[in-house]
């Protein structure tokens, strides 16, 4: 589809707006300290948005860099992950209703 028909077809077909209240909640690294804001929309679905100095300051990106890798690489910082799962398993983030 060009850029135009999509364009058109967006117009034709208007999507409702996302009326859900959600918000971030700062979580800090159980290994490391860096501090991310989450948002949890479901059990699977985590929005982390990861700040310059976090990257800088992750442990496990800064030992990938280290080794001559790249932070932009890595999928996801497993002790973050972690950390992410004890806020929610102990009331610290709430996971959105759909």
């Amino acid at each position: 589809m060009t850029p135009a028909r999509v364009q058109r077809w967006a117009r034709e077909h208007p999507q409702p707006a996302d009326e859900r209240v959600w918000r971030y909640a700062v979580v800090r690294c159980g290994r490391c300290g860096t501090a991310v804001d989450v948002a949890k929309f479901s059990l699977q679905h985590t929005s982390v948005q990861w700040t310059a100095e976090a990257v800088l300051t992750c442990a496990e990106f800064s030992a990938s860099v280290a080794a001559g890798g790249s932070s932009a690489l890595i999928a996801t910082c497993a002790s973050l992950r972690a950390s992410i799962d004890a806020a929610v398993t102990d009331g610290r983030l709430e996971v959105l209703p759909p």
